[in-house]
């Protein structure tokens, strides 16, 4: 796997969920934070969002706003409109028929929705985020462009669909396409960066062909012995020049990111598998289950035995 797929995949729990919400022509909403990522597309009419920090965001038909650290915030027709807390459920647009005339009767007194969006949650365990989801700022705002991201767009008609008239086999349908939406959205924050030439961070190592590269050759093989020289022919450099290049860009040398990234599979396998101890040592580059322990010991202040299951409390002790 990349190293992208693997950061979602080690942090995601659960399963992601969202829902057509309608707005009626005044609203203000306010989000408090969640255990997770979430976002927010107009599919009709318009609304200003409230970051955490800095100035108001107007979304427009078409527009994307990711919020990948799950951070407050607040949705409003306009910048004076007051904030109320959020109502913890959400108003499902019914389908519409070729006229825009929604099938089915509507409540006499229900408001006309002006703003239609999408709107949903992706669960992460946020204990060992990987710096690449980390590095992501607080708001990530995707303005709809002709011509621009068609994929993104297609993801987007795909979930629409799906919510829009329900079918069978949308219970696999439904999380499949988040999960494609939230790649998508991502791969488009990276792409703006390197487009506008403000690649830095990990924008910058996933542009850099010879880190990627032995980024690619780490995740693709964690349970291999890696040498600082094997990765280093991986990137097509020297061990010397690899090593520099791989610690300025990533942070940390690369046999420390090594035993970081086993150590995170290590309790993604713990925590989602019943696979026995000695196996996921082995699956993570430890023949011995011993030294196994005492990597992770160190690594998570808990032997993996513990890890898995919760201590027995003194209570539910027998005498």
């Amino acid at each position: 796997m990349d190293v992208l797929s693997d950061a979602v995949t080690a942090m995601r729990t659960g399963r992601p969920h969202s829902a057509r919400v309608r707005r009626p022509a005044s609203f203000g909403q306010r989000f408090p934070p969640i255990d997770g990522a979430g976002f927010h597309i107009v599919l009709q009419g318009s609304c200003w969002l409230f970051p955490p920090d800095g100035a108001p965001i107007a979304l427009g038909v078409g527009d994307v706003a990711f919020l990948p650290r799950g951070s407050a915030h607040g949705l409003a027709d306009s910048v004076s409109t007051p904030l109320v807390d959020a109502s913890p459920s959400l108003v499902e647009v019914p389908p519409t028929d070729d006229g825009g005339t929604p099938v089915g009767q509507r409540a006499a007194n229900a408001p006309a929705a002006v703003t239609v969006m999408l709107c949903g949650a992706y669960l992460l365990d946020r204990s060992r985020t990987h710096p690449l989801l980390a590095d992501l700022p607080e708001v990530i705002h995707l303005p709809a462009r002709v011509g621009r991201r068609p994929e993104l767009r297609a993801a987007v008609d795909l979930l629409c669909g799906e919510l829009e008239q329900p079918r069978p086999g949308g219970d696999a349908m439904l999380p499949a396409l988040l999960e494609v939406l939230l790649l998508h959205m991502l791969r488009a924050w990276f792409d703006e960066r390197s487009a506008h030439g403000a690649a830095n961070g990990w924008a910058a190592v996933l542009l850099d062909p010879a880190v990627a590269a032995a980024l690619r050759a780490i995740h693709g093989d964690p349970g291999r012995q890696w040498t600082v020289e094997e990765l280093g022919r991986q990137a097509g450099l020297s061990r010397a020049a690899f090593a520099r290049r791989f610690a300025a860009l990533v942070g940390q040398p690369p046999l420390a990111y090594l035993t970081w990234w086993r150590m995170t599979l290590a309790a993604r396998l713990l925590r989602d598998s019943d696979a026995p101890l000695a196996a996921i040592a082995r699956k993570v580059g430890y023949s011995s289950e011993f030294a196994f322990a005492h990597a992770f010991k160190r690594e998570y202040g808990s032997a993996p035995g513990g890890f898995r299951q919760p201590s027995v409390t003194a209570g539910a002790r027998r005498d």
